[in-house]
């Protein structure tokens, strides 16, 4: 299972990025998918998660500017970031709870995409 993360770059304070992910390989089914981040020094965080069904949840930090969706589809998930501010700067990465066809690890990661907000 691979997890292919896209749509970082840099951008000016109140611009926009789109983020996708897109998850391949012998998926039985992905359960919550989610986008973390991690800026230079700190800790990697939860940004956003959204259900199979649709539910999400966002950190308070960006509620109001960034909304995740997904397409089960397509085993992709989405971050479309608006008004974005300098602190929003980071490596995003996309996770997801994956049950595979062969038994595996649970949860899987994408190879990280930078975002660079500058002031």
């Amino acid at each position: 299972v691979q997890l292919q993360a896209s749509g970082g770059g840099l951008v000016q304070a109140g611009g926009s990025l789109r983020l996708s992910c897109a998850a391949s390989g012998s998926i039985f089914i992905i359960n919550d998918m989610g986008w973390y981040r991690q800026a230079p020094g700190k800790q990697r965080e939860l940004v956003a998660s959204v259900t199979s069904d649709g539910r999400a949840n966002y950190v308070e930090s960006v509620k109001g500017r960034f909304t995740i969706s997904r397409d089960n589809a397509q085993k992709a998930v989405f971050l479309q970031m608006n008004s974005l501010k300098p602190e929003d700067t980071a490596v995003y990465y996309c996770n997801a709870q994956i049950i595979t066809v062969v038994p595996g690890p649970l949860h899987y990661w994408g190879q990280g995409t930078l975002v660079t907000v500058s002031s």
